[in-house]
């Protein structure tokens, strides 16, 4: 069982791998993005999305912990000021 769970998750994996290289292969095209008169250099459309995409998977679970401990420290205020 543990060696099909190993090739499920190499196929699963290598699909993955195969969407990300085909949407960087038909997405050459370069594009500039200006942001408040700042202009960033000319990169692939690809390029563009996926630092967005990573950016995007590392701002949320960030945002999520300070909520989470911005909540437990409240808990424990209420707690101390109860007891």
């Amino acid at each position: 069982m543990r060696n099909l769970k190993r090739v499920v998750l190499a196929l699963v994996v290598l699909a993955v791998a195969a969407v990300v290289l085909l949407f960087v292969l038909e997405n050459q095209q370069s594009v500039a993005l200006v942001l408040f008169g700042w202009a960033a250099p000319a990169l692939p459309l690809s390029v563009v999305v996926l630092v967005a995409l990573v950016g995007g998977l590392l701002v949320g679970p960030v945002m999520g912990a300070c909520i989470g401990l911005r909540a437990k420290r409240r808990a424990y205020r209420l707690l101390r000021q109860e007891g």
